[in-house]
């Protein structure tokens, strides 16, 4: 049954290696290179999301890539769009990463 109250945020809504056909939402520029889980929820905290541990799946598989597992998170959807959301995620996560690599 379709959850109108809550947005999934799969992990490849932000992978840059995908195509917008295999499921990438975000354009490449803003787009990360192989997000993963932790990323994804950090990112979220940090954004001000409240994330409990039933919203998190790490062992889904997209549709569009069912050989791969991908995992996604639920939220609540506010008064937010997705787009907007998925921006800011990649954007924070972008940050993180150059933060990791100048250390």
């Amino acid at each position: 049954m379709k959850d109108y109250e809550n947005y999934i945020i799969w992990l490849d809504y932000l992978n840059k290696n995908l195509s917008r056909k295999k499921g990438r939402r975000i354009r490449r520029e803003k787009a990360v290179y192989d997000p993963s889980i932790s990323e994804l929820i950090d990112a979220m905290s940090e954004l001000g999301f409240s994330i409990e541990n039933e919203s998190i799946n790490d062992k889904a598989r997209y549709p569009r890539r069912s050989f791969v597992r991908s995992g996604y998170v639920m939220i609540s959807k506010g008064n937010l769009k997705k787009s907007s959301v998925l921006d800011s995620i990649a954007k924070n996560i972008n940050e993180h990463r150059n933060k990791v690599k100048n250390r």
